[in-house]
């Protein structure tokens, strides 16, 4: 989980738009980032499990 500090600079706006980096709202992360949830790929699967996504559940085959 990401600090205070990183949370805080993530609202801050940036002085140039290209470094603006997509994160996870609730972990921070910053790689295996999905824009249409605004989460990792992690979280994505826990809140997934849990089911707190509508429409999406574990793949069974």
């Amino acid at each position: 989980m990401a600090s205070k500090r990183v949370f805080a600079r993530m609202k801050e706006a940036r002085k140039f738009s290209t470094r603006n980096r997509n994160r996870c709202e609730i972990t921070g992360r910053a790689r295996g980032y999905y824009r249409k949830f605004r989460v990792s790929r992690i979280m994505l699967r826990e809140l997934a499990l849990q089911g707190l996504i509508p429409g999406m559940r574990k793949a069974s085959w």
